[in-house]
Order: C-alpha cells, then sequence, then structure tokens
C-alpha cells in the first residue's frame, strides 16, 4: 500500500480523501488477481494495477465531486467497479479466463476484495435489520453517482444502515458518511447476504448463497 501511494498520481488540483477501506480493497485486488487460476501466472500481475486502480478511483471520485458540486473529494468503495478497465488492462487471462470474459472476471476479483476487507473491517458489525429488511422483499436503488446527503437519506429507509455505516466511516461529514453505507451495502453483497441487480438494485440474497454466508464474523 505504501509503494502504490507512493508511485499513483493521486496529488491533484482538489485532494481526494481515500478511506483506509478503499484503499486496502485496492491493494486487495491484485492479491486476488495473483491467486486467480484464471490469471496467466507467467505473465503474472505488477504492482503497476493497484496504481492503476488507485488512479482511476481518485478519478472517479474527482468526477463526481465535480458534477455534484462538492468541494471534497472522498473516494467510494463502488469506484472500483467503474475502474475495471484498470484491472483487465493490466492483466493477461488463461483459455478459462478468456472464456468467461475479461470484464466479467475482473468484476468477480474485484467483489473477492471487497469482501476480503469487509471482513477485515466488519468483524463486529452487526447487520441483521440491514439483511432482513432485504429479505421481507424490499430493494435499495442508489445510483453510482449519487451525492452524499441524498445518499445518506435513501440509506435512512434501511433500518441499521446508516448506524452500521457510522461506526466504519472515517471522518465527519456526508461524503465520508456515504461512502461508509457504499462499503455496508457492497461488503454484504460481496460476502452474498444481499444480492444486487441491475432493475432494481440491493435486494435479498438468493436462498443458495445464504445457506453458506454469516451476518457476524469472528
Amino acid at each position: 500500500m505504501s509503494i502504490t501511494s507512493q508511485e499513483a498520481w493521486t496529488a491533484r488540483e482538489a485532494e481526494t480523501e481515500v478511506p483506509r477501506y478503499v484503499a486496502e480493497a485496492v491493494e486487495e485486488v491484485a492479491f486476488q488477481a495473483r491467486d486467480d487460476s484464471r490469471v496467466d501466472k507467467h505473465s503474472g500481475v505488477s504492482q503497476r494495477l493497484p496504481i492503476s486502480l488507485l488512479e482511476n478511483v481518485v478519478s472517479n471520485a474527482e468526477r463526481r465531486a465535480l458534477s455534484r458540486g462538492s468541494t471534497t473529494p472522498v473516494a467510494r468503495i463502488s469506484d472500483l467497479y467503474q475502474a475495471l478497465p484498470a484491472v483487465t488492462g493490466k492483466i493477461e487471462l488463461e483459455y478459462e479466463g478468456e472464456l468467461k470474459g475479461a470484464e466479467q472476471v475482473a468484476r468477480e476479483i474485484v467483489r473477492r476484495a471487497i469482501g476480503q476487507v469487509y471482513m477485515r473491517h466488519a468483524a463486529d458489525l452487526v447487520v441483521d435489520d440491514v439483511v432482513d429488511y432485504f429479505e421481507a422483499d424490499n430493494n435499495l436503488r442508489i445510483a453510482d453517482d449519487a451525492e452524499a446527503t441524498s445518499l445518506i437519506e435513501t440509506a435512512r429507509t434501511v433500518p441499521g444502515l446508516v448506524d452500521a455505516a457510522s461506526a466504519l466511516a472515517e471522518g465527519e461529514g456526508a461524503e465520508q458518511l456515504a461512502a461508509a453505507v457504499e462499503f455496508v451495502l457492497e461488503g454484504l453483497h460481496a460476502r452474498k447476504l444481499i444480492a444486487r441487480s441491475e432493475e432494481r438494485g440491493y435486494v435479498a440474497a438468493e436462498p443458495d448463497a445464504m445457506r453458506g454466508g454469516a451476518r457476524r464474523w469472528n
């Protein structure tokens, strides 16, 4: 992470705040890619992957801040998905990976990375009310470029979500809290406790996925 932070071009005109869990997820993507059997081990995965990924994450946070009139860009976990070309452009795939498709392989690698980081940060986080809300056939739609205050107000419709996010937020302010809300949702999605669909947003997990899940990790 120190090498990535040192080498990545993140010192921009508007300084973007990168929460620790986002920075860890960026680095974890490289570790997950190195362990993925669909990634060519002969080509390997260099440090250029997390460096490029972090630069793209920061750029997407800047774009969102500019479009929403925010003076304090804060990177969100969803910015990793927006930066998928930084992953696909830095890995070579085996035949199995080529059949699956580079973008799909990269998306699955990012999801696993987010899940690993979420486990480290949310070991004592109780999310029963959040999961129960979706299991009751409710859904939640959040736009990728949602303004922070609007995102938080939407999140308040889910019992316990904002409280859980508050425990993970780094610093004060709506931007940091909004980023933490996304982290909780994407973490639950990565751990297969909830699902995400193109049509309805965040929804209940499939029953088969829930059997292997856990709402709290030790």
